[in-house]
């Protein structure tokens, strides 16, 4: 989409293998961070001293803020302020200039003299180079010079070695530690990148009780002052574009005038969310109601005067900017029902796009300018994307926005137009308010999924535009950081990348004493908690042993709760070697997601044995309902503790309801399960637990990734995502995005197996939930035995946004809440013996978890049998 040149590409490759491949970063790359000098190295920190920073006074003001907070990272690192100047004649010694080039004078200077190369750099979208420049100007012998394509290009040009340097994104959102370094180098050379994707951002949203009540304790609301920290964590992230907190009674323009302005001047492109056009958020169509506008029907075809001029006001508003032109602004256009309900079922496609033309003659008239010269988003959420299935027509040059079905699972992707105007993007989700279940309070993305939908989404042509719903930002951390960097690269995040990410994030993030330990927690982590939202955790959602005799069997719950203490045991073993200025992020980013996830499943393991105990008028139900209760009690002095951090920094970010769901919606407080206690004489039995969980017998049940062959075909190759899913991994076939293939074209994975017991074989697919992204409404995959025919195997969820009818949406609810979907075949009279059981791909994006097969009875599990 950005073409660049053929010198650019290889410095874009340098980045490529800097921010994804080995942190031990080799000092044999150019611009690479040494801890001491080579040949023609440039000294950025040395004793202790930073070199000095050179910001021109007339540089743009993101610039300008990018080079303060480069210098303040300096500080961080070397313990000393950077001299700060703005002319190169006041320059003596070590210098680091940063600019824009045919922006800056001493950056355009240089490149007429011919001691800075910038070719191919003008006219690229948010570039970068670094660049080491051997005696640039008078008293000065050496230099690094960071030029920008454009502002952006020169944030992200500063903010790249900043955290290259040690000084994570999350130093202020999640006080990561920054390690002092007397001595920092950088080798001799020139390196350089930019993104891919056009608009790469996030959505704070669902923000209330957490995020509103730190915001209202720490900066009196979300206003400019917190704001601050956003944009700046955005643009640390090598992001572009923000969707604000618009929860009512939450407007960002209308709260705080210097929200936008803020936002402009450190280069933040603002947007607003899926519902909400026109740069208005949503409460402010229920402000201001005396003007005789707003607080009318949210209805075009009865209120269309009203809406348009309500409409035009937030694109004055975008366009009064001081000295003229506007704020940057993606313009979100279209329509849905007042906060964010569907639309009746009366709205006609047409009314639809008599909307949008309307919106767009606004934007022309207000702009000056005709309406594609002004970047513009349409979001296909929920029902609006079926008025698109069914013909709508979308002006050329608007970014259309698919989205995922709020659960991680992409609805749509383009077919085909890969070369129109505006391109195509993707709405993701981390965090969601609706049905079946919120869910809200703690991280349960597993960045494996994430990487396997949005590489899918790259390959497919979605390349415009990428935003995530984070919630409240916190607790999601990793997986943020992780959709940031795919967003920067895709290309870049391969397998090995994405297997690599977790100990590279925790080494940014913690330095490398235990990165491989931290980012191996931080899989477990995500995989266990991916399993199930923790909000449609309760009593019954896994199975005990069969019944209650001296020695009680815990059954799959057991098991499962079992792999949560070693983990939590595994994270505290690491908090007890992790230095003390590390001990604040740990708590947020490790501790006390394992600690209270873990005491999650405690506390429902606990109350499923009292139940099951007290039905059976067993005493020992009594002390599982004191675990129950201590559980209770003890997930809110987590909570306590983690608003008691950092001298209470993030005082109220963990006050999220979480346990006493009884629908899709939230509790207004948190509430105990119940639990029954046993009267009677004498001591009750003590608890004794087996430990020896037996696989069924007679029945197969082999990891995907257990594979015993693969056969490639077709331009595709099976390959093993480990972790991907909710046990060892799975299986996908790369590269994504192509055809359909037949089984004539062989391409298969085969698994070995032995069978038990002549008779008829049940073969179930454990996949992870995927949708069919081309319009088709289905999707296929193969599976036979030996040389039998291939059985075709038909997958058919439909995302039920609102109420569940259908069979293929009752089917998705019950694939999102188990984050699993298992499709069954069947084969007759097979003998007892070897076999091969051959899985084929036929239809892209279906990812195959585990096989089971058996002769007979399958037992009902969660996760499988083992």
């Amino acid at each position: 989409m950005f073409p660049i040149s053929c010198r650019a590409l290889g410095l874009a490759v340098f980045a490529a293998v800097l921010a994804f491949g080995s942190a031990a970063s080799a000092c044999d790359t150019p611009v690479s961070v040494c801890a001491t000098a080579s040949a023609g190295a440039f000294p950025l920190i040395r004793g202790g001293t930073p070199a000095a920073v050179l910001v021109e006074a007339s540089a743009d003001p993101a610039v300008r803020h990018a080079a303060d907070g480069f210098a303040a990272d300096l500080q961080r690192v070397g313990g000393r302020a950077p001299a700060r100047i703005s002319d190169p004649a006041q320059a003596r010694g070590d210098l680091v200039l940063v600019g824009v080039l045919g922006q800056s004078p001493a950056i355009d200077g240089l490149v007429a003299a011919g001691r800075l190369d910038a070719s191919g750099l003008a006219g690229q979208w948010e570039a970068f180079r670094q660049v080491v420049v051997e005696r640039p100007f008078p008293n000065v012998p050496r230099a690094l010079v960071i030029v920008g394509s454009d502002r952006r290009g020169a944030v992200f040009g500063a903010y790249d070695l900043s955290e290259k340097i040690g000084v994570s994104p999350w130093h202020w959102f999640a006080d990561a530690p920054v390690e002092r370094r007397a001595n920092v180098y950088l080798t001799a050379g020139a390196r350089g990148d930019q993104p891919k994707v056009r608009y790469r951002g996030f959505f704070i949203n669902d923000e209330a009780p957490a995020l509103t009540t730190w915001a209202e304790q720490k900066f009196g609301g979300a206003n400019s002052k917190m704001y601050a920290h956003v944009f700046e964590l955005l643009l640390r992230l090598k992001g572009n574009y923000l969707w604000p907190a618009m929860w009512q009674p939450r407007a960002f323009n209308d709260d705080d005038p210097r929200n936008m302005v803020l936002a402009d001047e450190m280069g933040v492109v603002m947007g607003t969310s899926h519902h909400e056009p026109m740069t208005r958020a949503h409460d402010e169509w229920h402000r201001n109601k005396d003007g005789g506008v707003t607080g009318g029907r949210w209805d075009y075809a009865s209120n269309g005067e009203n809406l348009r001029r309500f409409w035009r006001g937030g694109v004055e508003r975008m366009m009064s900017k001081e000295g003229g032109g506007g704020y940057e602004t993606v313009v979100t256009l279209g329509m849905r029902g007042d906060g964010d309900e569907a639309m009746s079922e009366e709205t006609a496609t047409q009314l639809l796009e008599t909307i949008v033309a309307d919106q767009r003659r606004i934007i022309a008239d207000v702009t000056g300018r005709p309406p594609e010269e002004t970047p513009q988003v349409w979001a296909l959420y929920k029902e609006v994307q079926d008025y698109y299935d069914n013909g709508m027509q979308v002006p050329e040059d608007v970014i259309l926005l698919f989205a995922d079905d709020n659960w991680g699972q992409i609805r749509r992707l383009p077919t085909g137009d890969l070369d129109r105007k505006g391109g195509y993007g993707v709405y993701y989700h981390f965090d969601y308010v609706g049905a079946p279940r919120n869910y809200k309070w703690l991280n349960n993305t597993q960045v494996e999924k994430t990487w396997q939908q949005m590489d899918l989404a790259w390959r497919r042509g979605a390349r415009a535009l990428w935003i995530v719903n984070v919630g409240d930002i916190k607790p999601m951390e990793f997986p943020l950081s992780f959709f940031m960097a795919q967003a920067w690269n895709p290309e870049a995040m391969t397998p090995e990348a994405l297997a690599a990410y977790p100990e590279d994030w925790a080494r940014r993030t913690f330095g490398p004493a235990q990165a491989a330990e931290i980012g191996e927690l931080l899989t477990r982590y995500s995989k266990y908690a991916a399993r199930r939202k923790p909000e449609l955790i309760d009593a019954r959602s896994f199975r005990l042993g069969e019944g209650a005799g001296e020695v009680l069997d815990g059954g799959e719950f057991g098991a499962m709760v079992a792999e949560w203490d070693a983990l939590e045991r595994d994270m505290l073993r690491v908090k007890a070697r992790l230095p003390a200025a590390a001990r604040d992020a740990y708590l947020q980013i490790v501790e006390h997601p394992v600690a209270a996830m873990a005491n999650l499943y405690r506390l429902y393991y606990a109350v499923a044995w009292n139940r099951r105990l007290a039905a059976m008028n067993d005493r020992r139900a009594n002390a599982f309902a004191d675990q129950a209760e201590a559980a209770f009690a003890r997930d809110q002095a987590l909570t306590e503790a983690y608003h008691r951090a950092n001298g209470g920094k993030w005082d109220g970010m963990m006050s999220q309801t979480h346990i006493g769901y009884t629908s899709w919606q939230q509790p207004a407080v948190q509430v105990m399960p119940k639990v029954e206690r046993v009267t009677g004489r004498g001591e009750a039995r003590a608890i004794r637990f087996a430990n020896d969980p037996r696989p069924a017998p007679g029945v197969v049940s082999r990891e995907a990734p257990d594979f015993s062959r693969v056969v490639d075909g077709a331009g595709v190759g099976w390959r093993a995502i480990p972790h991907l899913g909710r046990t060892k991994g799975a299986v996908v076939t790369l590269p994504q995005g192509r055809p359909a293939t037949t089984a004539r074209d062989g391409v298969r994975v085969e698994y070995d197996v032995q069978v038990a017991k002549a008779g008829d074989l049940t073969v179930q697919l454990y996949l992870a939930p995927t949708l069919d992204t081309t319009g088709r409404g289905s999707q296929r995959i193969g599976v036979s035995i030996d040389d039998r025919p291939v059985q075709v195997l038909v997958d058919k969820l439909l995302p039920s946004p609102t109420e569940t009818v259908l069979e293929e949406q009752a089917a998705w609810d019950r694939a999102v809440e188990d984050n699993v979907r298992v499709l069954e075949a069947a084969f007759t009279d097979v003998p007892a013996g070897p076999h091969v059981i051959k899985v084929w791909r036929l239809d892209d994006n279906m990812v195959l978890q585990k096989i089971v097969a058996a002769t007979g009875p399958i037992p009902i599990t969660y996760l499988g049998p083992p």
